[in-house]
């Protein structure tokens, strides 16, 4: 949709000129720290179509961190500075890059590691249709996510077998639905809260 890459290609340009004292200042604090490895984490993930493109974030982890697919709150691997910025979302803020160059949108599903998204069958495999977001419906639901995940006894098998799933099921919906009304929606949603669960 023409309209939506000219609304997320200006929105992000505005995004990064007005938060660029920001971002230096938590790539800095990272360095300090989190010393031993780059303020930036890069990961390949799933983008449209099944592309692969390298996601941009800020590191929130050690750098010798056994590398598990999800992240549960208050594991050891998380830094206490990194758990800071994952709870304010601040180290997505870097995502603006990947939505400035085409590769991300504001509004979509979060795009999964290989592994994940090679599981995709049958219809589920529509939602490789979207451009993969920094939010999006899903996303929204889940914004404990690490919290959820922390009170499971096996929070690997939640993941698998229940929350990942309802994410392909609300982002098949999105796909079915997406505009740029309900874009703007979900990001005021993103900023000011107020996510109603039951419409998904």
């Amino acid at each position: 949709m023409i309209l939506k890459r000219i609304m997320d290609f200006f929105l992000a340009l505005f995004g990064l000129l007005l938060i660029w004292p920001l971002l230096l200042i938590v790539a800095m604090l990272i360095k300090i720290k989190m010393p031993g490895g780059p303020a930036f984490f890069k990961q390949k993930r799933v983008g449209q179509h099944g592309k692969l493109f390298t996601m941009i974030k800020f590191r929130s982890m050690s750098v010798s961190h056994s590398g598990s697919s999800i992240s549960v709150k208050g594991e050891s691997r998380i830094t206490p500075l990194g758990e800071k910025l994952r709870a304010y979302k601040i180290d997505e803020l870097p995502g603006l890059w990947n939505v400035l160059i085409g590769d991300m949108s504001f509004v979509g599903p979060r795009p999964d590691v290989p592994g994940y998204a090679d599981l995709l069958t049958g219809r589920d495999r529509d939602i490789l249709k979207l451009k993969p977001g920094i939010t999006g419906p899903a996303s929204l639901k889940y914004k404990n996510e690490e919290e959820l995940l922390a009170e499971q006894d096996d929070p690997f098998h939640y993941n698998d077998h229940v929350i990942y799933p309802d994410k392909i099921r609300i982002n098949l919906l999105y796909l079915e639905r997406h505009s740029l009304k309900l874009d703007l929606q979900l990001i005021f949603q993103t900023v000011l809260g107020g996510f109603d669960e039951s419409k998904w």
